[in-house]
């Protein structure tokens, strides 16, 4: 990897004029995460480089033996998968399906069915995810009891969960405050 800033890719394919650019998916960079021995994947963000800004459109590159990320499902965020090269297994609620390439799944927002995909092979699987990044979606982690909320930036356990009306007095008139002077 160059240090010099001028070797660099650029940070997106705009060009001088403001317009963003057909390019070859090898300029843009690499991201990724590894937690564990369980977890790990990198990707290439391709339409934050072309410009988009309304639908995220990612090329994904999952390790033999490894998973993405937790089980979870989306409320308000619907996601897309179509596999390029090598095979995984894709977990769809207590199911399991081989997918291979040329095979699409699609997880829509609110289908309370948690996926995540496992590189069941000794091969690289790479993909095509596509979807749209909602500020205010909630995605709930069935195997841990946690939801994540990304408006509040923060996440909880299902097992705090109250009703509505749980710990509200309501047996009584409400107060009616005096009006300041």
């Amino acid at each position: 990897m160059s240090t010099d800033p001028h070797n660099d890719p650029p940070a997106s394919s705009r060009n001088a004029e403001g317009i963003y650019e057909p390019f070859d998916t090898a300029v843009v960079p690499f991201d990724g995460f590894a937690k564990g021995e369980r977890f790990e994947m990198r990707w290439q963000h391709l339409s934050t480089y072309g410009g988009g800004t309304q639908t995220g459109v990612v090329l994904e590159t999952l390790p033999p033996g490894k998973q993405t990320n937790q089980a979870h499902y989306h409320m308000l965020e619907e996601e897309h998968v179509y596999i390029l090269e090598g095979e995984l297994t894709v977990r769809l609620g207590q199911r399991h399906y081989v997918m291979k390439p040329g095979h699409y799944v699609c997880f829509p927002a609110g289908q309370k069915a948690e996926h995540t995909l496992i590189n069941h092979s000794d091969a690289p699987c790479r993909y095509l995810l596509v979807g749209a990044t909602h500020p205010h979606d909630v995605a709930f982690y069935p195997d841990t009891g946690r939801v994540g909320v990304r408006l509040a930036g923060q996440s909880f356990r299902t097992a705090a969960t109250m009703d509505y009306w749980d710990e509200v007095v309501t047996d009584r008139r409400p107060e009616i405050p005096t009006p300041d002077a």
